[in-house]
């Protein structure tokens, strides 16, 4: 099959295309460094011209409200449109899980809104939501700083490994639309906290993580389960300990 991996040089997309690409598929990583811009329009339709499925894994450059918002508004509406026109078979977003349970942030209502579009598109689809990735960690890490400490919930997080994302995703381009949802992700759930502070000594990093039921993440109120699949998720095999030793 023809396949169109939007972001297709970034975290996920560059080893999707990877995948994909070994599977025997012809494969298009969009980007605007490859000619492909979705926020513009610019060599999308050109792109997905002759597609069976496209791929969407890119993210905002800022998520700052109003550019995170204006950032999927646009790209979406011109994959959808270049999609149908194109006959494509299958189109598949990579979101979040819990997203419905993000509201209080920008980003996430950013995502919402693309989620809603992409149900209402009118092309078949298949929404891949993931957990945190273990590459995020130092992220997360550095939003709870409070002087030389760390500060983070104590809500439970299932982080799953980029490689595990992009495994999953070339399964989901192999599989016919599923019209909903299908959410991802790591093998074991513990307080964000521990998993911060594991990685932190793996790393040599000295700062001390302490845990609150009310220390916000990004700014948001977690609950227990905000951050955690519900009903059944497709399991990642690729645990903490194996991540870092090859990280």
């Amino acid at each position: 099959m023809k396949v169109v991996v939007v972001g297709g040089t970034g975290l996920i997309g560059k080893r999707l295309v990877a995948l994909l690409k070994a599977k025997g598929h012809d494969v298009v990583a969009a980007a605007p460094s490859t000619g492909v811009d979705a926020v513009t329009g610019e060599g999308v339709a050109a792109a997905l011209e002759g597609a069976h499925v496209v791929v969407d894994v890119a993210n905002a450059p800022s998520f700052e409200d109003a550019a995170v918002k204006a950032f999927f508004e646009a790209s979406t509406g011109h994959l959808l449109a270049a999609a149908a026109h194109a006959g494509v078979r299958h189109y598949v977003a990579l979101s979040v899980v819990g997203t419905e349970r993000l509201q209080g942030s920008g980003y996430f209502r950013a995502k919402w809104a693309q989620e809603q579009r992409i149900r209402a598109g009118g092309v078949p689809y298949t929404l891949v939501r993931a957990t945190q990735f273990f590459e995020f960690l130092d992220g997360i890490a550095q939003s709870g700083m409070q002087g030389d400490d760390i500060l983070l919930p104590s809500a439970r997080m299932q982080p799953i490994a980029a490689d595990d994302v992009a495994a999953m995703l070339a399964v989901v381009v192999d599989s016919t639309p599923a019209e909903g949802i299908v959410e991802i992700a790591g093998p074991q759930a513990r307080p964000m906290a521990t998993f911060v502070a594991d990685h932190l000594r793996s790393c040599g990093d000295p700062r001390e993580v302490r845990a609150a039921a009310d220390a916000p993440y990004f700014g948001m109120p977690l609950d227990d389960d905000t951050l955690l699949p519900t009903g059944i998720a497709r399991i990642a095999a690729t645990d903490y300990a194996a991540w870092s030793l090859r990280r």
